[in-house]
């Protein structure tokens, strides 16, 4: 009976540093659904505005 009661209070004391070790590990793996469901996280740079320049440009001095 001893021997029963030493071995439950032992897994007992060990519960709370499982408990512990498993949230610390788990947290990020949790963690990534929640970022990727999130839409304002992601930054965008604003879109440039074409002007055709370039283009023209670039004809104009082949012809030069």
């Amino acid at each position: 009976m001893n021997r029963i009661v030493a071995n439950a209070l032992k897994a007992l004391r060990l519960v709370p540093r499982a408990t512990l070790i498993l949230t610390v590990l788990a947290a990020p793996v949790l963690a990534v659904p929640t970022m990727r469901a999130a839409t304002g996280s992601t930054i965008e740079a604003p879109a440039l505005k074409k002007n055709g320049v370039g283009f023209v440009l670039l004809v104009s001095l082949r012809r030069g």
